[in-house]
């Protein structure tokens, strides 16, 4: 029996360079730009997160399918194609091949980030917040599949904790359940999405980059399947306190369910209820947190580069 055919990657030229340089690559997601936000801010804030990414000292590597292949990198073109781009697939684990088979265009969420990283030998990925149990799983079983990938894909994820929206309470039962080291950054409370402390306290904290570069070198060392989150605040300047949000996401979620909106559209119809809601704060507050994460990530990714 013949072994089985490789990955199908497609390396933009700049994280082709990186890669044969040795320089410290940060995977980061597409479906903020096709599913998150609005053209054009989609691509303005693409472009901007790949650029707080560089100026921190790492190659970004958005990653997306398109034309058969995953993409490790986008360039100008490509990027902005995506962001135009319509009828686009929302990526897990469960779609990602089927969309390579069919050649469609998809965007990848966080599990399916984690998976394009891995396969690209990238360690370290940033992104907004990630999925987690949605509120009423006990009746729907809506869980993500982001849990599941932080169990067993080994890489880091930097983001701003887990979606307001979602049940954090039992979001943090179930990754401790899985074995995912849940690192606060710079403060003992989990962080949520749009605000820095959800009221519970994150299992670990670790303030430094080097720190969480080792923790993720001693469980390689140990043999741990799986990545690590680590929950790094939004700015203070940018935040929503999580008084003001609880009664908009209630109201938001009661809207989603008399809709009868399930499954992947929730998170994107919730968002956009939000950004409503909100009065376009929450939008502010998404991009404000995904740049910090860039560049912590990024410090990171310098971080597993060094000697040591």
């Amino acid at each position: 029996m013949s072994p089985p055919a490789p990955p199908p990657l497609v390396l933009s030229p700049e994280v082709a360079a990186a890669r044969a340089d040795g320089r410290p690559l940060v995977a980061l997601e597409s479906t903020i730009i096709t599913h998150g936000m609005p053209w054009p801010r989609n691509l303005e804030t693409a472009r901007s997160v790949e650029a707080a990414v560089r100026e921190a000292g790492a190659v970004p590597a958005t990653m997306a399918v398109m034309e058969g292949a995953i993409h490790v990198g986008l360039a100008p073109d490509r990027l902005e194609a995506l962001a135009r781009a319509r009828d686009v697939m929302k990526l897990s684990r469960a779609d990602l091949a089927v969309c390579l088979a069919l050649g469609r265009t998809g965007a990848t969420t966080v599990a399916a980030t984690m998976i394009c990283a891995y396969l690209a030998g990238i360690s370290v990925f940033a992104t907004g917040g990630i999925g987690g149990v949605h509120r009423g799983a006990g009746q729907s079983f809506d869980i993500s599949a982001d849990l599941q990938e932080l169990a067993r894909t080994p890489v880091t994820v930097v983001a701003a904790g887990a979606k307001a929206i979602l049940d954090i309470p039992a979001t943090l039962e179930v990754l401790e359940t899985l074995g995912v080291p849940v690192i606060a950054v710079g403060q003992d409370g989990f962080p949520a999405f749009w605000s820095r402390d959800s009221g519970l306290r994150a299992p670990l904290r670790m303030d430094r980059p080097d720190e969480i570069a080792a923790a993720a070198r001693m469980r390689a060392r140990l043999g741990l399947r799986g990545g690590q989150l680590v929950a790094n605040p939004v700015p203070a300047e940018a935040e929503i306190s999580a008084a003001d949000l609880a009664p908009l996401i209630a109201r938001a979620q009661a809207e989603a369910e008399a809709a009868g909106i399930t499954g992947k559209a929730v998170t994107p119809w919730l968002l956009e209820r939000l950004f409503v809601l909100t009065g376009g704060r929450s939008l502010e507050a998404n991009v404000a947190l995904v740049l910090n994460n860039a560049r912590l990530a990024a410090a990171i990714a310098r971080a597993m580069a060094a000697p040591g």
